[in-house]
């Protein structure tokens, strides 16, 4: 008996489907990806609506200028390095540390005047702090 082998050819893989599913994921990529725009944030701060404005019984209020100036509990200072915010904020604090610190800047105050002031709050041991806001309707006046 004579057995015929037949012609042995390499399996073939069709790569031209695979390309298609992966132009299809790629294209579905492209479309779906949000793209940020950081030229086109605008924002207005600080406006909040709150219910009611709470009072706090051991407040340290401090108060941040459109130019960086700081005045505590309505004292303003005559430096603004954060070893002088911090000493203040000491002073005003009377050694208890649980006292609030009520950060009120201006809205168009710089950034660094606000992270000097919680920066400051750090080093005199004060943790709790919060921010003073106006509500919309207030901000429209």
């Amino acid at each position: 008996m004579h057995f015929r082998h037949g012609s042995r050819d390499e399996p073939e893989i069709n790569l031209i489907p695979f390309i298609d599913v992966l132009l299809v994921v790629l294209i579905f990529l492209m479309l779906s990806t949000t793209y940020s725009k950081f030229t086109e944030m605008q924002l207005r701060l600080p406006v909040a609506d709150v219910e009611a404005a709470r009072d706090y019984p051991k407040e340290v209020i401090v108060s941040v200028s459109a130019d960086g100036r700081y005045a505590i509990n309505k004292t303003p200072l005559p430096d603004r390095s954060v070893e002088a915010v911090t000493a203040a904020l000491s002073a005003a604090a009377t050694g208890a540390k649980d006292n609030v610190v009520i950060i009120s800047a201006d809205a168009s105050a710089a950034h660094q005047s606000v992270i000097t002031v919680m920066e400051a709050a750090r080093r005199a041991g004060l943790m709790q702090i919060t921010f003073a806001t106006q509500s919309a309707a207030q901000a429209g006046r």
